[in-house]
């Protein structure tokens, strides 16, 4: 409603707004708690990143370009994870990986299977990379489906002088040479 000279639109109570604001303030004193040394709060999480160039899969039927020649489109959605404290000397990080991924007009399959990597790194140092494997499995007339791979387990060291944040874990799909050139010419 407008406010006009004559009537003053009437003011809100604050209390409504004080549970949001108590929450946010116990979430930040959550946060400041985080760290190796931390007994009562999660610690710090490494960072996660996808690999732009390899982010998403697209397989075509021979050297075809055109979307009547398209199997098989997959693109990394989500890269869940959580951390807990771990053996001595480590934080306990669990992942798992998210993919959409669409059934092409050129495939003849109702099943695929979608290789990708998981790289622990620090600063330029790879210090593990494995690969993994999820199979789609399209159900009668449905050429869309999301799947999740496998749990994955990591133990990564932290010291007082460097946690979990220090770290970055890439992930992306194990593209053949075409498949990433390919991601790499539609790139804008």
């Amino acid at each position: 409603m407008p406010q006009t000279a004559d009537r003053p639109e009437p003011m809100r109570p604050a209390a409504p707004l004080r549970p949001l604001a108590c929450a946010g303030l116990l979430a930040a004193l959550a946060l400041a708690g985080c760290g190796p040394s931390s007994d009562k709060f999660a610690p710090a999480c490494p960072q996660l990143r996808l690999l732009n160039d390899a982010a998403d899969l697209t397989r075509m039927r021979g050297q075809g370009s055109d979307l009547t020649d398209l199997v098989l489109q997959a693109r990394i959605a989500e890269v869940p994870a959580s951390c807990k404290a771990g053996a001595k000397g480590t934080v306990a990080a669990e992942i798992s990986v998210v993919i959409d991924v669409t059934r092409g007009p050129a495939s003849t399959a109702r099943e695929a299977e979608l290789p990708y990597l998981v790289t622990v790194v620090l600063g330029d140092q790879v210090l593990d990379q494995k690969p993994y494997t999820v199979k789609a499995v399209f159900p009668p007339n449905v050429d869309r489906i999301r799947v999740t791979g496998e749990t994955i387990n990591l133990a990564i060291p932290v010291s007082q002088d460097r946690t979990a944040a220090d770290y970055t874990i890439y992930t992306s799909f194990r593209l053949t040479p075409d498949e990433l050139a390919y991601n790499r010419s539609t790139r804008r």
